[in-house]
């Protein structure tokens, strides 16, 4: 291995050995706490060091790194306390999740470090994000982003790669080329001889670089740093390595050729750097010794505070009040003129004075730009707010919706249009592992607004139709809203921008033209959270919300001998028990009615609850009408059919002759 030095000084290549040092000193008293059965588990980076800490050490200290498991050399040269580093691995509340997460599944904005979640890829789309808001910052910043080389085979690597090219992001996409992924060999997964061949596809540069050498790392990184803080652009970085030890230690690497082991093993990153600067009289043994010395000490010192530390007792109400950001509406009311509007123009009304509210709100969405959207919500925003904050994407959800987060780690707000409610699956992992998980585990707010164009009756089929809100409502840490008429529309739209924390706004196709209203014209607000009683009755409660709410009223025009409440919920998560409950009380029987299919649907839970806290107030059975649980056909009389508006008149009935 030959290093060349360039222009560094003597001070600048001793601090690279102890940068270097530190974590594999760590790493080697792990493995013996593991053995001694003191910590739980470890994901080793013997071999790898020199990619982590020569990256760090080039960029500067306030650029966002997102690191992976092997990567500790990133952590400890970002000057992080051994006490809180290790209290994290012990899972205490020293640590930076408060014992919720592991190893370095966290993040720090103090370091600017946004650590990893177990399903690789997705950080990445984060990193597009981070990067997209130093560039309209004008902050002439880099980040960096780490793929191990089996992770490169996910559809979110290649969603951000594709993204940060066309949008010209400053991000320097690192991929550790270490031969496997877990057991699997690279000839399992992929064809390519190398990465930086991948580029190619992509249209941006790869830089290929021995992995094992830190000056060679160090050097290359800080070149190419410079260059794209400078010019902005994306950049594939190959670094050749190898793992040493197993994908973690119990896995072992028994299906490594020893051959291959030996071989590496030369190649040692610490071994041969140390050996250079010995002979070049850069240090020596005992100058080595002292340094050994004082990072072991630190090591020992750090350990026996962060093993001081118990885990966390359990406090329901702290676990359950750090799902969300801490947030307290100001809820503006409507003044001024008003005007008749549709659904879908208030919902481009609240939109667009947001936007003027909010500087630092940034709209993405595929065709959302010129073209206006496919539902034109978005037309004209182009003018008024230019192409940096109206954002055409490419086809990639999953990295759009992760650049919705890093866009929020750097202060800012986020919108992401899905074309249609349906196509969100795309970016699944994003919404219910990062977005709704960032500040339970680490603190982190994730201010992004996720617009979904939802529901059936357009006779568009089973890719364009579906009603899946229930798929969110499960997930702690998203807010749902779902307006049914122009007014609501307007104002729950502006106050989930006005929210810190990851709101899904479902927005029904079929009313987007098809009601209207008078609508303030003016910015205001209606609380996320709060139901609203929309028709007054004594006979039953009708529990709705969307569509349902348009028909439960036009059922009950048609049935003149029955007076019902109508419930519109208007936000799903979190829903409003009190509102529930009060109507409950007043009628003494319950209807609950969804576009939604009826296995699994909201109805079941709130049914649920209904009968857990209600029970003494009923009269007579929760019943449910929803959709067949079938997917969506395209004809329209088996569209008629599969909604649940067939069935809410017969079953209204049955509920009130019981």
């Amino acid at each position: 291995m030959k290093f060349d030095r360039r222009d560094l000084t003597s001070s600048e290549l001793k601090h690279l050995y102890e940068a270097i040092l530190r974590p594999r000193l760590i790493e080697e008293k792990m493995l013996i706490l593991l053995r001694q059965n003191k910590i739980s588990k470890w994901f080793s980076g013997i071999g790898q060091e020199a990619i982590a800490v020569g990256l760090t050490e080039a960029l500067e200290k306030d650029e966002y790194i997102l690191p992976m498991h092997r990567n500790l050399g990133v952590f400890t040269s970002r000057n992080m306390p051994f006490e809180r580093l290790f209290a994290q691995w012990q899972g205490t509340m020293m640590g930076y999740t408060k014992g919720r997460d592991r190893s370095f599944h966290f993040g720090t904005n103090e370091h600017h470090i946004v650590g990893m979640i177990s399903h690789l890829g997705p950080q990445n789309g984060v990193a597009d994000g981070i990067a997209l808001a130093t560039k309209l910052k004008k902050e002439k910043k880099v980040t960096a982003v780490f793929n191990g080389d089996g992770g490169t085979s996910e559809g979110d690597f290649h969603e951000a790669v594709n993204v940060a090219a066309v949008w010209d992001l400053p991000v320097i996409f690192v991929i550790e080329n270490n031969g496997y992924g877990l057991s699997t060999p690279s000839n399992e997964q992929f064809r390519c001889k190398s990465f930086v061949d991948k580029a190619i596809g992509y249209g941006i540069e790869g830089v290929q670089v021995d992995g094992n050498n830190i000056l060679e790392v160090y050097s290359t990184i800080k070149k190419i740093a410079e260059d794209i803080r400078k010019n902005p652009r994306p950049i594939l970085l190959e670094c050749i390595t190898f793992r040493m030890r197993g994908h973690e230690e119990a896995s072992g690497t028994k299906y490594v050729p020893q051959e291959l082991m030996d071989t590496w093993a030369k190649k040692d990153p610490v071994e041969n750097y140390e050996k250079f600067l010995v002979v070049e009289s850069i240090l020596d043994q005992k100058e080595i010794d002292t340094i050994r010395k004082k990072i072991k000490k630190e090591i020992e010192a750090g350990l026996e505070t962060a093993f001081a530390e118990t885990h966390p007792e359990a406090n329901t109400e702290t676990e359950l009040n750090d799902v969300y950001a801490p947030f307290t509406p100001t809820i503006t009311s409507p003044s001024g003129k008003t005007s008749e509007k549709r659904f879908i123009d208030a919902i481009s009304d609240g939109l667009r004075q947001s936007m003027e509210r909010h500087s630092n709100l940034v709209l993405m969405g595929q065709d959302i730009a010129d073209y206006g959207g496919v539902f034109k919500i978005t037309d004209g925003f182009v003018k008024q707010f230019g192409k940096a904050r109206v954002r055409n994407t490419p086809i990639c959800e999953s990295a759009i919706l992760g650049a919705g987060l890093g866009l929020s780690i750097k202060g800012m707000k986020a919108m992401v249009e899905m074309q249609f409610a349906d196509f969100v699956s795309e970016g699944i992992t994003q919404i219910v592992n990062n977005l709704a998980k960032a500040h339970w585990r680490w603190g982190q707010h994730a201010d992004v607004v996720v617009r979904m164009p939802t529901g059936a009756g357009t006779a568009a089929g089973p890719f364009h139709s579906q009603s899946n809100e229930a798929w969110f409502f499960h997930t702690p840490g998203l807010k749902v809203v779902y307006p049914s008429n122009p007014y609501d529309a307007k104002g729950l739209l502006c106050a989930s921008f006005e929210d810190p924390n990851p709101v899904m706004y479902f927005e029904h196709k079929l009313l987007y033209r098809s009601i209207k209203e008078m609508v303030p014209d003016d910015y205001y607000t209606v609380e996320i959270g709060k139901a609203k009683l929309v028709n007054e009755g004594n006979d039953v409660s009708i529990i709705t919300y969307g569509m349902g709410v348009h028909w439960a009223k036009e059922i009950l025009e048609s049935m003149p001998d029955v007076q019902a409440d109508v419930l519109d919920l208007r936000t799903l998560l979190p829903w409003d028990k009190e509102a529930v409950q009060q109507t409950i009380k007043k009628t003494n029987r319950v209807l609950i009615l969804h576009e939604d299919t009826l296995t699994g649907g909201i109805g079941a839970e709130i049914s649920a609850w209904i009968n857990e806290h209600c029970f003494q107030y009923l009269d007579a059975p929760v019943m449910r009408v929803a959709s067949l649980d079938t997917a969506i056909p395209f004809a329209p009389t088996l569209e008629q059919n599969f909604l649940a508006k067939g069935r809410l008149k017969s079953k209204l009935s049955e509920l009130l002759a019981f």
